[in-house]
């Protein structure tokens, strides 16, 4: 049926805090259907399908500034680094270790962001000390590869570094993990580590393991990441919904 108007539905938010979408008090204008823009290069990031998404791929890696107390809460300063930067916009979301973090102002290599509470106490940011390097991956554009998988930039929990060990030019590395995170993750699925997609090798009932290429480790603050770190985890959004799903029918 042919709509004589545009409709308005309750806009989402994209990334609230540790939070799954929640609808907003404000209302946004839509057509139907939404048409992909032509990719150019200086085309700025936007909204896949209006639901912000990440795909695990380290776009560049950067380093945290400054800690700003504001009002009971932060504001992080996060230097790019080797995130490629242009046309940035004011509201953009960029996940940093994993966490998806609202651009509230910005210069030519750096971004404010601010950081509730909860996403202080949940996550690694409420414990990282500035000039900390952090992973860095802006949200995907429409039309853009899925190198990883779907990350949210939502973490799930907190785990940490348990072990790293040498294999041939690869490296091995042990993460322990909440057991009540450790039901979703399974051998050759998907799990984000600050950021990171990577594929499990191996899990049991402490925690599970990765293998990391040179290029991986190189290109990712992972190069200065040592046992006992603490890091962002977040499974994956497959687990979530069979588990949704099976409960359904149960």
């Amino acid at each position: 049926m042919k709509e004589d108007g545009p409709r308005t539905r309750p806009r989402r938010r994209a990334c609230p805090a540790l939070g799954r979408f929640s609808l907003a008090s404000t209302r946004e204008t839509f057509h139907d259907p939404v048409p992909l823009q032509p990719r150019t290069p200086d085309r700025p990031r936007l909204p896949l399908g209006g639901v912000l998404m990440f795909t695990g791929i380290i776009e560049g890696v950067g380093r945290l500034a400054t800690r700003e107390p504001r009002g009971g809460d932060v504001r992080l300063r996060i230097s790019t680094g080797t995130l490629p930067f242009e046309r940035v916009q004011l509201g953009e979301s960029i996940a940093v270790n994993g966490v998806c973090l609202t651009v509230v102002d910005h210069g030519a290599d750096w971004f404010d962001a601010d950081a509730s509470n909860e996403t202080l106490s949940l996550t690694t940011l409420g414990r990282l000390q500035a000039g900390a390097p952090v992973n860095l991956e802006r949200a995907m554009r429409p039309d853009d590869r899925l190198g990883g998988h779907l990350v949210s930039g939502h973490v799930d929990g907190i785990g940490s570094v348990e072990s790293v060990t040498p294999d041939a030019r690869a490296q091995r590395w042990r993460f322990t993990a909440p057991k009540d995170l450790l039901r979703y993750i399974a051998r050759k699925g998907s799990i984000c580590v600050d950021g990171v997609s990577l594929t499990v090798n191996a899990v049991d009932e402490g925690g599970f393991e990765v293998a990391l290429v040179p290029h991986t480790v190189a290109h990712t603050a992972f190069a200065t990441t040592n046992p006992g770190d603490a890091v962002n985890l977040e499974i994956d959004l497959v687990a979530r919904y069979v588990e949704r799903l099976l409960g359904e029918r149960a």
